[in-house]
């Protein structure tokens, strides 16, 4: 119950948040949501005089402006199939209109106006009813809508005056062009949801549904027919309790519940207790702010991959960082900064450090320093079931210090990443968890594949865990094939598993790893075939000059990875034209050649396969020659094939 305790929590911490729109990156409206209500998508909007008349009514045009906020009773939030719940003001036409059974064609759908007018008129006739209520309900009461609708052009009949099911060529002649409803509705005109507001020819348009008074109104009005008291088992009080719980929580047409027993002839609570409330008993207050706060969260910040929800927040401050970016977005000035090789693992600890901080201070600061950060996973395996996969709440000091520890040690040289002006930009860190299962699986992977190597990962990143093996490994074998990918495919690949390598290393070896610059000292077997393989590949490039094709090395990686020593002679072989060419040019090459081969010992050159430090060794030692090198250097290599790689 802890995770419902924390979103109760963070309700009440954002009263002020209540009602007011926010609009995600694709335009679509969210709220955090006042209790006893919820969200749905309305397809035609009817204003309403404030003496009950009939005034005007539209065709609502634009996805991001169908979401509506609307009262909704327990039964109604979470009715299915062909229970009889309406909603308190807005509704189906099957509900809300009166005449329905003289143009509708489902006589299964003549009882629900009977029973939502009855509903309407008890709360228009409440002490808490206000006006706007009062007239809506008595507009609706003449039961007349569908009959304005037509006339408004809104809805269409037949010759048989019923409500036409699908638009085609034989209706031309009602209307040259094929009417918005049709294409605003997903299923039949029958299907449409209407939402009322009242109209006033001397004040601007209140719109009912984001109307705070109306809110209240209905919370006040609801709040007085709510069942009996029992132990809430989130807040340990007594308080009104509830067996229905919300549904709609990834989005408006999601129909999987967290919370459900309504399984009274299955096996939900049957053969343990009695009744459902035996297993566990919720109070209706908490189970509406804590899933209100779990949809607004989701829709303000939340993941969603395959139906997969990633989530985390704060119960104080909502904002928090995600465990599942790359450092890029932690502090882009800082990330390339310290892109440098220069830098020691040390120094750029410090500069990841100087970032978290920075952050813990922003979210972390008064009066919500004692707050506490929680990761939350969700996923349904069935239409009415969801469940939570994964739930870690932290001390906010334990989470950004886990944090600090995985940028730093799942650290790399990566160039994939773009700045504000749409250029790559190097920069030193952890890469994403998404660009992780993409190396892994490759760059058109599954989502299924992919959101399941995103929940793999949260252990390793909050609790620590050591990286799981298959993981690295795939993305070693990708790395190491690189005539299986695109040029800036490769590159993103080789770079994200170097860093998963290195990670692997600091596990086995409690927090020994190997620096991103190059280290001349370095004898393994493994880092020095890398660094041979990565001189030949530099050389053959700076002889091929404009000529874009794959160097020898790069096309015989493969082969080299599982034979070492045999694929070295032939790629010496293919080297040799190129020497020739450079002339005076490759002797410094050469004398690298001759220089790493110095290193290795006798026994050590022999054909058994590589291991994942050789990528370090390839990397570090292809991005320092690719730098730009002084004349006393002995060399001019000005052209970084790795940008063009990317371009």
């Amino acid at each position: 119950m802890s995770w419902l305790l924390q979103l109760y929590k963070t309700y009440e911490a954002n009263l002020e948040q209540v009602g007011v729109s926010e609009r995600k990156r694709n335009g679509a409206e969210f709220t955090l949501l006042p209790i006893c209500h919820t969200t749905q998508n309305a397809h035609i909007e009817v204003q309403i005089m404030g003496n009950g008349q009939f005034h005007r009514a539209s065709v609502i045009s634009g996805k991001e402006e169908m979401s509506t906020l609307i009262p909704a009773t327990e039964e109604a939030a979470s009715r299915s199939g062909s229970a009889v719940y309406p909603y308190p003001l807005h509704d189906k036409l099957s509900y809300v209109a009166g005449d329905y059974a003289q143009f509708g064609t489902n006589s299964k759908k003549f009882e629900h106006y009977a029973a939502y007018i009855e509903q309407l008129r008890d709360w228009a006739e409440s002490p808490a009813a206000v006006d706007s209520v009062r007239s809506i309900y008595r507009y609706l009461s003449q039961g007349t809508l569908i009959t304005d609708l037509i006339r408004e052009r809104v809805l269409y009949v037949d010759s048989q005056n019923k409500l036409i099911a699908k638009w085609d060529n034989s209706f031309e002649h009602l209307s040259k062009q094929r009417p918005d409803i049709f294409g605003a509705v997903a299923g039949d005109q029958e299907d449409a949801f209407v939402r009322f507001t009242v109209y006033s020819p001397h004040k601007i348009l209140e719109k009912t549904w984001q109307d705070q008074a109306m809110y209240q109104s209905f919370i006040n009005y609801y709040s007085e027919k709510l069942g009996s008291q029992d132990i809430c088992y989130v807040m340990g009080d007594r308080l009104p309790s509830t067996e229905r719980h919300a549904n709609k929580i990834r989005h408006a047409a999601d129909k999987a519940k967290l919370i459900s027993s309504n399984d009274s002839t299955g096996f939900t609570y049957r053969g343990r207790f009695e009744k459902s409330a035996d297993a566990a008993s919720i109070g209706f207050d908490v189970s509406q702010k804590a899933h209100n706060a779990l949809k607004w969260l989701i829709n303000r910040q939340g993941k969603t991959l395959d139906g997969r929800v990633f989530l985390v927040w704060s119960d104080g401050n909502p904002d928090m960082i995600d465990p599942l970016e790359d450092t890029f977005d932690l502090d882009a000035d800082r990330a390339e900064k310290a892109a440098t090789p220069a830098f020691t693992n040390r120094e750029y600890a410090e500069e990841v450090s100087k970032a978290i901080n920075g952050l813990r201070h922003r979210l972390g600061q008064e009066p919500h320093k004692d707050a506490k950060v929680n990761v939350l996973v969700l996923d349904s395996a069935t239409t009415g079931r969801m469940a939570v996969l994964y739930y870690r709440m932290m001390e906010q000091d334990d989470y950004f210090d886990k944090l600090k520890q995985w940028h730093v040690e799942c650290s790399w040289l990566h160039r994939y990443r773009k700045n504000e002006q749409k250029d790559y930009v190097l920069f030193r860190g952890a890469p994403s968890v998404r660009d992780i299962a993409l190396a892994a699986y490759g760059p058109r992977a599954d989502d299924k594949l992919v959101k399941g190597l995103m929940e793999r990962m949260l252990p390793v990143i909050l609790d620590g865990r050591p990286m799981p093996h298959d993981i690295v490994d795939n993305a070693f074998r990708k790395a190491s094939n690189p005539v299986a990918l695109e040029k800036w495919e490769w590159e993103k690949t080789l770079s994200i598993a170097c860093a998963l390598i290195n990670k692997r290393l600091i596990d086995q070896k409690h927090g020994e790893g190997m620096e991103l610059a190059l280290d001349t000292q370095n004898t393994s077997r493994d880092y020095l075939f890398g660094r041979l393989l990565a001189i030949a590949d530099v050389l053959e490039r700076r002889a091929l000059g404009d000529e874009q094709r794959a160097t020898n090395a790069v096309r015989y990686m493969n082969a080299f990875v599982n034979h070492p020593a045999r694929t070295w002679n032939t790629l010496q072989q293919c080297l040799q034209p190129y020497q020739a060419k450079l002339g005076a040019k490759a002797a410094y090459l050469s004398g690298k050649l001759d220089e790493v081969g110095a290193l290795m010992k006798v026994e050590d050159y022999n054909d058994e396969p590589l291991k994942g430090p050789y990528l370090l060794g390839y990397y570090s030692q292809r991005h320092e020659l690719y730098q730009k090198k002084s004349k006393d250097g002995n060399a001019e290599l000005d052209v970084d094939d790795s940008e063009e790689a990317m371009d």
